[in-house]
């Protein structure tokens, strides 16, 4: 037998297995053959693997989308990913934008209030998306890849096996129907030997699988890692973002519409009311230089030993224990001490004491 005969019966003999797999699937859908059916726990474990699969999709598809929101930038790492080289290093938004806030407030003045709080936002933003770079490549290593590992190795390998277990099956049920309807003992023989030798193959290829399948345990329990790992790298981001914005509020200061020019001029703040005297608009000289004058309450408050009552403006986290954390509408005591700063006074809340930041309050009474 030459190699053409060879080739020439296997294909025939792949077409008849191919012709008799596609009737029996047929004559199951139609109701006209009788169908083996999986043991309950092989099902429960196809189903598991399968659902595993799905939002192992989803989860990865939109986690990819929340690092990267740009369809266009996921495309081009998609490519450069499939093409084995490193995509090109490319500005993030926040970098961007801290970027044009430097430029602008370098072109305003670093002297001027202005240009003096864009460049410090600026700086501000940069940090962010160095932050933010470093969260995408953490949780693209940590995370995404063993998720795609998943989806493109060991469930590829597990539909394989399901789709040789789906063959089998189909090769069993036709050696069933056959015997049935031989009607020759040698017929019939042939026909026996024939369902041996496909429920064999059957069983052994149920095995396989159901071990295949067994796995998608351990494959959760890795992806529970990963998972932490995620959250630990968003953790972190988000911390960073917190105490860059906290860091920047507090040079920035709270009243940044108390500045009414950006050409190194001295701001008037507004006259207040009687009803209302805001130690905000006290004296103060600003990270840019600018100085504010200051009312008369805020003067006599700081000359003489008593105390007075202050509503709190906006809420403040204390940072370091000689500071007083505030509530923004709770009414506190404040009073002077010798040798403070003139940007705070000394708050009291009960037992609790400490300095606060006069720019935060508004004097009563």
């Amino acid at each position: 037998m030459n190699i053409m005969d060879f080739n020439v019966k296997k294909l025939a003999a792949d077409a008849g297995t191919f012709l008799s797999r596609a009737v029996q699937f047929t004559e199951e859908k139609l109701g006209q053959a009788e169908k083996t059916e999986l043991d309950a726990h092989l099902e429960n474990l196809l189903s598991k693997a399968e659902c595993t699969k799905i939002w192992t999709e989803k989860i990865m598809k939109q986690t990819e989308v929340l690092l990267q929101p740009n369809p266009n930038a996921r495309i081009e790492e998609f490519v450069y990913e499939k093409l084995d080289r490193k995509a090109p290093s490319r500005i993030n938004n926040p970098e961007l934008l801290g970027q044009y806030m430097i430029d602008a407030g370098t072109e305003f003045g670093p002297g001027t209030a202005y240009g003096n709080a864009l460049i410090k936002c600026g700086e501000t933003q940069k940090r962010i998306g160095t932050a933010d770079r470093e969260l995408i490549q953490t949780s693209a290593l940590n995370f995404l890849t063993p998720l795609r590992n998943f989806i493109e190795g060991d469930y590829k390998t597990i539909a394989k096996e399901r789709k040789l277990l789906q063959n089998k099956r189909l090769d069993l049920d036709a050696a069933k129907t056959r015997l049935k309807k031989a009607k020759a003992a040698e017929t019939r023989a042939s026909s026996e030997q024939e369902l041996r030798i496909t429920q064999s193959e059957f069983d052994r290829q149920a095995e396989i699988t159901r071990l295949l399948l067994e796995g998608i345990s351990s494959t959760h329990a890795h992806h529970l890692r990963c998972l932490n790992d995620f959250v630990e790298a968003q953790m972190t981001y988000y911390a960073q973002c917190y105490q860059y914005m906290l860091d920047l509020q507090k040079q920035l200061g709270s009243f940044p519409s108390n500045y009414h020019c950006n050409n190194n001029q001295t701001s008037v703040a507004p006259v207040p009311s009687a009803s209302s005297n805001v130690i905000g608009s006290s004296a103060l000289t600003s990270t840019s230089g600018l100085v504010m004058t200051s009312p008369s309450n805020l003067i006599d408050l700081k000359e003489c030993s008593g105390s007075r009552k202050a509503r709190v403006l906006y809420d403040y986290d204390a940072a370091n224990s000689s500071e007083l954390s505030l509530l923004a509408d709770e009414v506190i005591t404040v009073f002077s001490v010798v040798g403070m700063d003139s940007d705070w006074l000394m708050g009291e809340r009960g037992n609790q004491k400490g300095r606060v930041p006069i720019t935060y309050l508004e004097l009563l009474n």
